[in-house]
């Protein structure tokens, strides 16, 4: 009998958790009973992958950057990365910016739907305001400063100080290259070793996906708000959802016109990191299925994806970018404002500037968007009105940050003869 892909089995993982959160909420202990019993395997399962993103980002990066035996390379490798990542996230900004002043979905918030929401998260709403106050007062050169660590293995205990074990992997692969080949043998030896250990983990681990998905949509679903407030925001979340499929096409179509991959098969190649990344809402932890889905079924040598694709789940954020433009737009329509085209190019500038900032992991977008809001003069309490919705566009823009991702990972492999046509 044929195996089923991962990604169908990942879907039916998906469907099945739905469905039977469906069931269950018929019942008066349907709640309780998923979120006793259900919820804890889809934690599991994100712990799981959270467990090896560390390792992988130490071992791949050490491995692919001294892998290059040259610094010119890497430099060449880094500029060209960064420059997309800016392109791409730049792109990502406007598109929103255009969509949601088409659509004008905040026209379409009632008064007393909005008096509800405020209401209903004004508690969690204080909590990312004050998360984004903390970032607000550092200094211009905090970013930079932070990028450094002072302690690796306290940067490492922590999913959140990804850049700074990024950095390290970066000096230390930097450091097997300037030194002797006799003396950096065994070393490299070693950091190759432990990076095929971390990529078996990853085919275990992903063995378990389907389950993990089930659980994990099962109780996003037992564990939604009303309903109701799911209709008012319907054009909201139509305007980010349209965004993003537009961003994919985008791909798409860059990578047909540089490596002439027909969209079918980039978009098969890519789909399980794609659905991983919307079940568990995190970059970080989808970086070990994007890296072997574009290893193994896009082409991408393991020099360059070992090198873009740690990097790309910490700083290239095209999905979060886009809903930050869509949210701040939708937040000033629904309180009366209008945005001048001054203040809309400088969300664009913000929003691509924040993204870059946000942590790989669940809600970090929805901390950055304050910075875009106080930049565009639009009330930092209007975060209550989308609430309601984050979660499940969360996971719609992560899909899209993984893609991005996976993008600029084949388009730097192409343009570097690292590609596998």
């Amino acid at each position: 009998m044929r195996k089923i892909a991962l990604h169908w089995q990942i879907i039916l993982g998906m469907i099945g958790g739905v469905l039977f959160a469906l069931l269950m909420i018929n019942f008066d202990w349907g709640k309780e009973f998923v979120s006793d019993w259900i919820k804890p395997f889809g934690t599991i399962f994100i712990n799981a992958l959270k467990l090896i993103a560390v390792p992988l980002i130490l071992a791949s990066l050490i491995k692919g950057v001294s892998d290059l035996k040259d610094i010119s390379k890497l430099s060449i490798m880094g500029g060209r990365t960064l420059l997309i990542f800016i392109v791409t996230t730049s792109v990502a900004v406007s598109l929103g910016l255009g969509v949601v002043n088409i659509i004008n979905p905040g026209k379409t918030i009632s008064t007393a739907t909005r008096v509800q929401l405020v209401e209903s998260y004004s508690s969690d709403t204080s909590v990312k305001i004050e998360a984004a106050a903390k970032q607000k007062e550092s200094g211009p050169l905090q970013a930079l400063e932070d990028l450094v660590p002072s302690n690796i293995f306290e940067a490492a205990s922590n999913n959140a100080n990804m850049l700074q074990v990024i950095v390290f992997a970066i000096l230390f692969g930097v450091g097997l290259i300037l030194i002797p080949d006799e003396k950096a043998l065994p070393v490299k030896a070693f950091f190759d070793g432990f990076n095929e250990v971390i990529l078996k983990l990853i085919d275990l681990i992903m063995l378990t996906a389907p389950y993990g998905v089930f659980a994990l949509l099962a109780a996003l679903v037992v564990e939604a708000p009303n309903a109701d407030l799911f209709v008012a925001l319907l054009w909201y979340a139509f305007s980010v959802v349209v965004g993003l499929l537009l961003m994919i096409g985008f791909y798409v179509l860059i990578i047909w016109v540089f490596t002439k991959k027909s969209p079918a098969y980039f978009l098969k190649g890519i789909a399980p990191a794609q659905l991983l990344a919307f079940s568990t809402s995190s970059s970080a932890a989808t970086l070990p299925v994007t890296m072997e889905r574009v290893e193994e079924h896009l082409g991408v040598e393991s020099e360059v994806s070992s090198f873009v694709l740690p990097i790309g789940a910490t700083v290239n954020m095209d999905g979060t970018a886009l809903y930050q433009a869509v949210a701040a737009v939708f937040i000033a329509q629904a309180f009366g404002m209008d945005l001048s085209l001054t203040t809309q190019l400088g969300i664009i500038v913000t929003a691509t500037l924040a993204s870059i900032g946000s942590a790989a992991v669940p809600g970090a977008g929805m901390v950055m968007l304050v910075i875009v809001l106080a930049q565009a003069g639009i009330p930092e309490a209007g975060l209550a009105l989308i609430f309601a919705v984050d979660r499940p566009l969360d996971m719609c823009r992560t899909s899209v940050n993984v893609t991005s991702d996976a993008t600029v990972s084949v388009l730097i492999a192409k343009s570097m003869g690292k590609l596998k046509m």
